[in-house]
């Protein structure tokens, strides 16, 4: 078989996007515990600076978020010729039928809830996604 490789977690850089600085921490800790080098946004504006600073391997993101929300900054990241390929995941407690079908019109990979996903299961899918 000729499958590719999976990274090793610690050579995956994610940049996680989350205003509520208890839930990112939740997330940020397991992920870390896992190996992966993790980076914290609070606002969409960070977000952006972040992602076009660090190039991370992927994006969890809110999509309501201070200054700017998730689905502009999903826009303008795709609007950039350096960051459009970041792969990306909408992670958020709105699931509102058009806000998913948006973020999937602007490539993103997935759109999960949080308050269905545990660190774990984000973890796993970030597994999962790497191994794709």
């Amino acid at each position: 078989m000729n499958q590719r490789a999976a990274p090793a977690p610690d050579d995956v850089n994610v940049l996680f996007v989350e205003d509520d600085a208890s839930v990112a921490q939740m997330y940020r800790l397991k992920l870390e515990l896992d190996g992966y080098n993790v980076d914290v946004a609070a606002d969409g504006l960070v977000a952006l600076e972040k992602a076009r600073a660090m190039h991370p391997d992927i994006i969890f993101l809110d999509v309501r978020l201070p200054k700017m929300d998730g689905l502009a900054v999903l826009e303008a990241l795709r609007a950039d010729a350096a960051t459009a390929a970041i792969p990306v995941v909408i992670l958020s407690n709105w699931n509102e039928k058009e806000l998913v079908e948006r973020g999937v019109k602007l490539g993103a990979l997935d759109h999960m809830i949080k308050s269905q996903t545990t660190p774990a299961r984000l973890s796993q899918r970030l597994k999962d996604l790497l191994h794709n």
